[in-house]
């Protein structure tokens, strides 16, 4: 009998938007962490990742004022702690609910970072998890992202976007942070290494908006809920850096576009290289940022394996 469940859910006092569907009632729990902060992704999920159901029962979490979770944050401003009690709440929600254990976790880009801080806080209730597009250092990401676009704008003879770039404070800890973080990254999609092979969104766009998951509300509210969420998270996000955490308590796979300039796979390459405890990363060779969308079909092959 298959599970179809969409509906808000309050966590620690915020109604959140949870489905979760799976084709068997017996199958283990895949609780999916959108990247962004704030890129709600159930649309995309729903299009590219049905495959999963048959192997789990896939969780997607719409986080506090993204998406169809959206609110405005106002003077109650979240911080990554806010997410991290959040995740814990529906966590524990869902292993009562569906009498289990432990559970599976994967997270993309921001996810990824909720992801890997939550199974160091609480590795008892993560049976493994799936690391896609890996945050490992932001301020070392971002340093990486501008030596990209220096070298790809000067060898387009771009000079326009060469010396606004050596304009850019690559702490982003000034008062135009938004503004150059906004910039370098919109540069890293048009020279094609954030979706890869192509120079913006426009697909992803599409899906959105023509999308029976999402209704017109939900994707003014998207749009919203993306921008607020990043002026509120990211000077804090800057500060993450996993470099020394090289032993975990749960077993980790990471699923990596092999191009990916947005979330640097070179390093997350090299960090991988030092992690001491149980480990597995497999390569999407025609990916970058975003290798569950853009190799759907090999991706959605691949993450079942590790069952």
């Amino acid at each position: 009998m298959a599970i179809i469940i969409e509906e808000m859910i309050e966590l620690n006092g915020q109604p959140q938007f949870v489905s979760i569907r799976g084709k068997q009632p017996d199958l283990p729990l895949l609780l999916y962490l959108h990247g962004g902060p704030g890129d709600a992704a159930f649309p995309l999920m729903r299009k590219y990742n049905q495959q999963l159901e048959k192997h789990f029962i896939v969780v997607n979490w719409e986080q506090r004022g993204a998406g169809k979770s959206y609110y405005p944050f106002d003077d109650q401003l979240p911080d990554m702690a806010t997410f991290e009690a959040d995740l814990l709440a529906l966590i524990k929600i869902l292993l009562t609910t569906f009498k289990r254990e432990k559970l599976y976790l994967a997270g993309h880009s921001w996810g990824s970072v909720l992801g890997l801080r939550f199974i160091q806080q609480h590795p008892e209730l993560i049976e493994k998890y799936f690391g896609i597009g890996q945050v490992v250092n932001m301020q070392e990401n971002f340093q990486r992202q501008c030596q990209f676009v220096l070298t790809e704008s000067q060898a387009r003879q771009d000079k326009k976007t060469t010396i606004q770039l050596l304009q850019v404070n690559q702490a982003l800890n000034d008062e135009n942070w938004l503004k150059d973080l906004l910039f370098v990254t919109k540069k890293v999609v048009k020279y094609r290494r954030s979706l890869y092979g192509k120079s913006n969104y426009n697909q992803l766009v599409k899906d959105f908006i023509f999308s029976r998951e999402y209704s017109l509300k939900d994707l003014l509210n998207r749009e919203k809920g993306s921008l607020q969420a990043i002026q509120t998270l990211w000077p804090e996000l800057m500060t993450v850096d996993f470099s020394e955490i090289t032993h975990f308590e749960v077993p980790v796979v990471f699923f990596m576009g092999r191009h990916d300039q947005h979330v640097s796979a070179d390093l997350l390459a090299c960090y991988y290289q030092r992690i001491s405890s149980a480990k597995d990363i497999e390569w999407l060779e025609v990916s970058s940022h975003f290798p569950q969308w853009e190799e759907a079909e090999k991706f959605n092959q691949l993450l079942p394996r590790y069952i």
